[in-house]
């Protein structure tokens, strides 16, 4: 069966899109890979430092917060470059931005000037996405929501501003991996983020604003983790899925083998929802870090004070931090520190997102190329016979 192209920015593209992943995990490998298909490869903007030695070397035991940044523009602007070399001109190169991040305004104008094809904003209402962009009308935008009223906002305040989204993904906070767009763990699975039901209400919205054919394509995320739910969602409302943890296993995801491998090995047990420190709800494998953690979370919490000394990198990262600003009712614990162990595979150390749902190709990591033909056909690659630059976990 053959599906609808993904109409954007003036391509089209396989309706498949690979969701950003930070730190680190989704770097112009991957992206890149993902865009050589054809399909929408996307790079997650924060703290990519991490991927360059020598930006790295820069900002060791930095106390800087006004360098780090600048650093990792750099780090960005390389990322978008080598990404773009690696797609040969096909698909599309997208980077994520968070909402949530104190410095999403440069991370924006950066990817934008290095050559992004979109931007994607989720982490809080990207009202002012067109704003910050307003000198680069041929980049795509890309709000990441989770129910219709988040639509509603959005799409009517963009419109007032003269623009309408180039899509805009409705992602599931019950399935999917990281940072999730519920304000509470325990509103994770209200039934207004169903996508039968946002779906539908969002075709109304656009009734209702008459915006006719020239309607934002809808992407739904999280959750997708097989052919058999493409092809539904891709013949009941949307125009393309989103998945994350899926891409990140691949042969050619951007994170240490250790990473890809805690990943692979979690079971539905083995995960963990709880409030980050951005006071955001968020999914993660219980690994060692995160299970002593939350042992420990209620006394870190009785104890929190405001005090830019407990920001342990000094990076005054997200412009609302439980552990900088002293909040006691979510998290207690360095989130960039706890990213980057995770990229570098250290379980002792770090937090590993991910989503909830199943990997199509279970403890086997194979490419991107096999990924997006599964989604797009059904076709089971032999996963015993171990194709050429496949691999098993053993």
């Amino acid at each position: 069966m053959s599906f609808k192209p993904l109409e954007i920015v003036g391509r089209k593209l396989l309706p498949i899109v690979q969701g950003g992943m930070g730190v680190g995990i989704s770097a112009h490998r991957l992206a890149g890979a993902v865009a050589h298909e054809n399909a929408v490869g996307t790079i997650a903007s924060i703290d990519l430092r991490h991927h360059h030695p020598d930006l790295l070397e820069q900002t060791h035991k930095c106390r800087d917060g006004a360098l780090i940044d600048r650093v990792n523009l750099t780090a960005l602007d390389r990322e978008i470059k080598s990404a773009r070399e690696a797609s040969q001109g096909k698909g599309l190169i997208a980077v994520n931005v968070m909402k949530a991040v104190r410095d999403y305004a440069n991370l924006v104008r950066q990817a934008c000037e290095s050559g992004a094809d979109a931007i994607v904003m989720g982490a809080g209402l990207p009202i002012d996405l067109p704003d910050l962009t307003a000198n680069f009308p041929k980049v795509g935008l890309i709000p990441i929501l989770s129910d219709s009223r988040g639509v509603g906002i959005v799409l009517k305040k963009w419109l007032r501003k003269g623009r309408k989204p180039d899509a805009i993904v409705i992602e599931h906070p019950a399935h999917a991996g990281g940072h999730l767009g519920a304000s509470t763990v325990e509103g994770l699975r209200d039934e207004r983020f169903e996508f039968d039901r946002v779906l539908g209400e969002v075709q109304e919205l656009y009734k209702e604003l008459e915006l006719g054919q020239d309607a934002p394509p809808l992407i739904v995320a999280g959750g997708i983790d097989s052919h058999e739910k493409v092809r539904h969602w891709l013949t009941n409302g949307a125009s393309a899925v989103q998945l994350g943890t899926a891409f990140a296993v691949t042969l050619e995801g951007d994170a240490h083998p250790e990473f890809k491998r805690t990943l692979m090995e979690a079971t539905p047990e083995s995960m963990v929802e709880f409030t980050s420190v951005a006071g955001l709800p968020a999914r993660a494998v219980a690994t060692p870090w995160l299970t002593n953690y939350l042992r420990r979370e209620a006394d870190l919490q009785s104890k929190a004070k405001a005090d830019p000394r407990r920001c342990t990198q000094r990076m005054d990262c997200l412009t609302q931090c439980g552990l900088r600003d002293g909040l006691g009712k979510i998290g207690q614990f360095c989130i960039d520190l706890k990213l980057a162990a995770a990229v570098r595979g250290e379980t002792d150390k770090g937090l590993f997102f991910r989503g909830g749902g199943r990997l199509p190709f279970g403890q086997s990591m194979r490419s991107v190329s096999e990924l997006i033909d599964y989604l797009m056909t059904g076709r089971m690659p032999m996963l015993a016979a171990e194709p050429s630059g496949a691999h098993a976990l053993t």
